[in-house]
């Protein structure tokens, strides 16, 4: 495999909503063509870097989004009400916490969050940008090392044959090569 393919790959599983660096880091280490293309440091560099930006690019166009659908009445009388009942109640919780709250939020690798989620509740929280980008750096920065640190246990043999975590690391990707 080529380096801009594997490279390609990897952003691309970056990019997939819910998925993001839980699985393109994965796929980078137990994916040997990715693995010998890339290496596991610049692997592991495209990978953050790929999350990073799904989160900056979502915070970016929710503005733009949000706006272009309160011009629907439907949305604006049906759907924003909702948005803005969570935004009232989550409020208190984002004066305490901050930005330690949404990189935890983001930093967590389980389903349902992640820089996408993150990226879409600081939005709606009223966070500006640089407080939603020191979140999601430090967000991401914590999602990748913790993922990283769930291969490289699985690599050395420190997770069993028969572990959760081991199937669903790298059972899809042992079947598909």
């Amino acid at each position: 495999m080529s380096l801009l393919l594997a490279a390609g790959w990897l952003i691309l599983l970056t990019l997939i909503p819910g998925l993001e660096a839980r699985m393109s880091l994965p796929f980078a280490f137990f994916h040997s063509s990715v693995r010998e293309a890339l290496g596991l440091p610049l692997a592991i560099t495209i990978c953050l870097l790929a999350n990073l930006l799904v989160g900056v690019m979502t915070f970016w166009l929710m503005g733009p989004v949000v706006h272009l659908f309160r011009r629907w009445p439907f949305f604006e009388r049906r759907i924003w009400p909702h948005f803005a009942k969570t935004q009232h109640k989550l409020h208190p919780y984002v004066e305490k916490y901050g930005e330690w709250g949404l990189a935890f939020f983001i930093g967590i690798p389980l389903p349902g969050t992640g820089a996408y989620t993150g990226a879409f509740g600081a939005f709606l929280l009223g966070f500006d940008k640089r407080r939603f980008f020191l979140a999601n750096l430090f967000g991401v920065l914590l999602a990748c090392t913790a993922i990283t640190a769930i291969c490289v246990l699985i690599e050395k043999g420190a997770v069993s044959e028969d572990s959760l975590i081991r199937k669903i690391f790298i059972k899809e990707l042992v079947e598909h090569e």
